[in-house]
């Protein structure tokens, strides 16, 4: 039975001007690929209503689960919420449940609950709350988009809350061999290799390195037995790889 599949939508202007760096992504898909869930797409839009909307919209008919980072804050420009209720046809407003998580946290911090940050109250009618302990302000999942805070350590710690409740597969095997030889004359015995074994993925990830051209040729499936039998024919067509 394949694994189930997912996407990743990172929301942020910030992003896509260059000014931060996502990381975001690269911590998802290490942590689903242990949990048995296959990471598919990525896409980073900006802080526009309509394509977060067009973006959820497509993203969510075509894979098990979407997960984004971004735009749950308390200022003027995060508008993910509000742009995931469009996207379900659902109405939004500030949750008492939420609220209350949020009122306690500020109090124990000795700052004023203001309307800015009440902001972050603001639920989708249907949803369900995911946990962020490290600054209270919740996430949620609404159908199969779980919407997450974009700030790495909030957004992994929301990753740790969600991922228990959700149903994986095998985790995704990989085993890696370099070779130091072009990809020129190792595609066709690498693409002849691939055929074989067409129920794993073959890649090849050429570099330079001190003058010498290479590639890092990385199997990767959920079968360990499968992946053994494909590395012992890697290392039979390349015997001279370091």
């Amino acid at each position: 039975m394949p694994n189930p599949t997912a996407a990743m939508l990172v929301i942020g202007d910030e992003i896509l001007s260059g000014r931060t760096r996502d990381t975001n992504t690269h911590f998802l898909a290490g942590e689903l690929t242990h949990h048995g869930i296959d990471l598919k797409e990525a896409r980073v839009v900006s802080d526009e209503a309509d394509a977060i909307v067009a973006a959820v919209d497509a993203l969510r008919a075509a894979y098990t689960h979407v997960f984004t980072s971004g735009g749950i804050g308390p200022t003027h420009d995060d508008i993910t919420a509000d742009a995931i209720a469009k996207a379900f046809g659902a109405r939004i407003g500030i949750r008492d449940d939420a609220r209350a998580i949020l009122a306690a946290h500020y109090e124990r911090s000795g700052l004023e609950f203001n309307d800015a940050r009440q902001r972050m109250a603001r639920i989708p009618s249907g949803a369900t709350l995911i946990d962020n302990p490290i600054s209270a302000a919740p996430g949620f999942t609404l159908g199969n988009v779980h919407v997450m805070a974009g700030v790495p350590s909030v957004f992994q710690a929301m990753v740790a809350s969600v991922l228990p409740t959700l149903t994986g597969g095998a985790p995704l095997l990989s085993q890696t061999l370099r070779v130091n030889r072009g990809e020129g004359d190792i595609a066709g015995p690498l693409a002849t290799l691939a055929e074989e074994f067409a129920d794993l993925s073959v890649g090849s990830y050429p570099f330079l390195r001190d003058g010498v051209h290479g590639a890092n040729l990385v199997i990767r499936g959920s079968d360990a037995a499968r992946l053994d039998a494909a590395m012992q024919r890697l290392a039979a067509l390349f015997p001279v790889s370091a």
